[in-house]
Order: C-alpha cells, then sequence, then structure tokens
C-alpha cells in the first residue's frame, strides 16, 4: 500500500504548553479555553461553521514519538489494547476532540471544552450533528467497569 501524507490545515493553540496535566478528554476540560488559527489557505472552507455550537477536531499527536499496541488507560490500571483506548502513542497518531466553537473571527475559532496541547497540528474540522454523531444503544467495553469508581481525569503519564 502507498504512503499516506497529510498536510496541517491550521494549528490549536492552547494553554497547556505539556501532555502532563491536559484532561484526558474534552468533556472534562470545560473551563478550558483556546483557539484554532485555520490557516489562509483554508479560510474559505470556515463558511457557515459558525453555526454549530461544537465542532470534531482531527489533529495530529505531534508530541507522541513512537507507539505501543497496549498501554495503561488513563482511567484504568491494566494494560489494554491501544484500539481500545483513547491513548495517543497510537501507530497513526491522529487525535480527535469534540469541542465547543464559541466564535469565528475570519480565520480564527475561538473554543473551550479542550484537551489539546498547545501548538497541536491540525488536520481537519468536521460539525458536530448530534443526528449523526449520537447512538443510544451503545456498549462501552472494559470502560463500563471503571467508569464509577475513576476519578482522573487529567493525564498523567507513566514512566
Amino acid at each position: 500500500m502507498e504512503k499516506i501524507v497529510y498536510q496541517p490545515i491550521g494549528i490549536i493553540h492552547t494553554n497547556f504548553t505539556e501532555k502532563e496535566g491536559v484532561p484526558i478528554q474534552s468533556v472534562f476540560g470545560a473551563n478550558h479555553r483556546g483557539r484554532v488559527e485555520v490557516f489562509s489557505e483554508y479560510a474559505a472552507g470556515l463558511k457557515d461553521i459558525e453555526g454549530f455550537s461544537h465542532i470534531i477536531l482531527i489533529y495530529h499527536f505531534h508530541l507522541s514519538k513512537d507507539y505501543c499496541l497496549t498501554a495503561k488507560p488513563f482511567l484504568d490500571d491494566e494494560k489494554r489494547g491501544i484500539f481500545s483506548i483513547r491513548y495517543p502513542r497510537r501507530p497513526n497518531p491522529v487525535g480527535l476532540s469534540l469541542v465547543r466553537l464559541d466564535k469565528v473571527k475570519g480565520n480564527i475559532l475561538e473554543i473551550s471544552e479542550i484537551d489539546i496541547v498547545d501548538g497541536t497540528p491540525l488536520l481537519d474540522i468536521k460539525p458536530y450533528v448530534p443526528k449523526f454523531d449520537n447512538r443510544n444503544d451503545v456498549r462501552t467495553g472494559w470502560y463500563e467497569k471503571v467508569s464509577a469508581r475513576s476519578g482522573r481525569y487529567r493525564a498523567k503519564y507513566g514512566k
């Protein structure tokens, strides 16, 4: 199979200067604000985005230098398969976050409810549409067992 190459369409700016301490999911980042700078050549693609309260950011985990196929998720002490957890050290270090879109100023998106490190390269933006993105009849695997007992909502990386 041929190599797949993506170019960033922008950069994400936040107050999180390192991975440690970032909320583990955007739902836990309600009090945090940031902005997305969409590069000028892609700014026309922002037309009509201001009508959405939430957007999905797809980005490159630029601080992940390698990958593992099993790791301890932030909410558990047992190693799990990388494809059953949300962890940045992935074979293709791609992340996604559902964030609140607060304001659009030209090519700058002001956002909140964030869980992203400053300087993260942005690959794509999708509008959040509940009819498309929400499911009612779901199973959540190992997470069902740990969700009630866990209070670890900030990233803490093991050695």
